[in-house]
């Protein structure tokens, strides 16, 4: 039974994080609430098995259908890399207890800023070309993949909103793009988890069959709606976000 929970969970994480992002804020409270006596490393972990494998499904879905800014994303995607492994030693180091209390604040200035500018995001009109499109995404895949590795919580959510405030993607653009990114940020916590053995294999796989059927059907309604639709499921999943951050920063001690 536990097991059918957690995956009915990463069913519907995949589906979430295929349009917009946002998938954890299902799938990691299923598996803590789930097994609340297991080291949260390992749940972490487990978690990353699952979702990488939903996350390639979806970037390769949304590539298929958009075109890829490939010769901006991948070096961006590599620096994300990067970043997440430095994140992860940072967090090693260093606990984000400010961070984690400053989240929900950043999140809002997001939000308010989305709704403000309605235009945001609707059409794809890149600001920067070759080399400078290449070092832009890059930073933001390095800060951003450091932010993953160090912390987590709404890593595809920033990605997208910088994809269309920083280079000017549309919003389907930004989440295909952000989809590439994470999976290359996924990949370091993931090596990193699996190399001190915090992954449960068998319950990753199965979790991560159901989370590729759930991102099959999600990038599929964002694909078929657009950047419209991309949009507004951003804002309810930053609302959310902001909902949960501020609960577990401000008043959970």
């Amino acid at each position: 039974m536990d097991w059918l929970l957690v995956s009915l969970a990463s069913l519907f994480a995949g589906f979430v994080d295929a349009i917009v992002g946002g998938g954890g804020l299902i799938l990691l409270p299923a598996l803590f609430s789930t097994f609340p006596q297991t080291v949260p490393a390992t749940l972490l972990g487990t978690n990353k098995s699952a979702s990488v494998w939903g996350t390639s499904f979806a970037t390769w879905q949304f590539s298929r259908r958009v075109q890829m800014p490939w010769a901006a994303m991948l070096p961006a995607a590599l620096a994300g890399l990067a970043g997440s492994f430095v994140g992860a030693w940072a967090v090693t180091q260093v606990a984000p207890t400010y961070l984690r209390k400053a989240l929900p604040f950043v999140l809002l200035v997001i939000l308010l800023y989305t709704l403000a500018k309605k235009d945001l995001g609707h059409r794809h009109e890149p600001r920067w070309q070759g080399r400078s499109e290449v070092v832009v995404a890059s930073l933001i895949g390095v800060v951003i993949g450091f932010y993953d590795g160090f912390f987590g919580p709404g890593t595809g959510s920033f990605l997208v909103f910088l994809f269309v405030r920083v280079l000017g993607y549309d919003f389907l653009h930004a989440s295909a793009g952000a989809k590439l990114v994470n999976v290359f940020t996924n990949v370091a916590a993931l090596v990193l988890f699996g190399s001190k053995g915090h992954i449960w294999w068998q319950l990753g796989l199965v979790m991560a069959v159901a989370n590729v059927a759930g991102s099959f059907m999600g990038s599929r309604l964002a694909l078929k709606h657009g950047a419209g639709f991309v949009r507004w499921a951003f804002v309810a999943v930053v609302a959310v976000l902001i909902a949960k951050t501020a609960y577990d920063g401000l008043m959970v001690h």
